[in-house]
């Protein structure tokens, strides 16, 4: 199954891309390797998901900023290879969660990500992770996401 099948299959659908705000191309690629900067959470240019982790937001909301996150990343693979069937293998994810110092379930709101990607792309979405709390994001958003991708040869 091709993975816009799978996607269509999930009722998955992702946003149409919104230029960079700042001095930075959204992927890089070299060799088998893509890049992807960092993806907040926002839906065609709509910014989404503001505030911190344990000063008003929930689990639960930061889990679907985080995938809101992974969607706007895969639309950037998608549009960096023109097919997501070319993707071998998501081979590290960053995940970044803006919360209070307290706030230790970080790895919970990544898995709105991870998960994701797992139920996508099955084994080959499963990926090697870091999850870091951070004081502030750009935009004042909860999370961010970006990821590190090997490509058919």
């Amino acid at each position: 199954m091709t993975i816009a099948a799978r996607m269509k299959e999930l009722g998955v659908t992702l946003p149409k891309l919104t230029p960079p705000k700042f001095s930075y191309v959204p992927t890089t690629r070299a060799g088998n390797l893509l890049f992807v900067a960092g993806q907040i959470p926002q839906w065609e240019g709509e910014v989404r998901h503001k505030g911190r982790l344990g000063a008003g937001l929930t689990l639960e909301e930061g889990q679907a900023a985080a995938k809101l996150c992974a969607l706007n990343l895969l639309a950037h693979v998608q549009a960096a290879l023109g097919d997501l069937d070319q993707v071998e293998r998501f081979l590290r994810v960053g995940v970044f969660v803006a919360s209070t110092p307290e706030w230790v379930d970080t790895p919970k709101v990544a898995n709105g990500a991870s998960d994701l990607l797992a139920e996508l792309f099955g084994e080959s979405g499963k990926h090697a992770r870091t999850t870091v709390g951070v004081a502030s994001l750009p935009f004042g958003v909860c999370v961010e996401v970006d990821a590190i991708v090997a490509l058919r040869s």
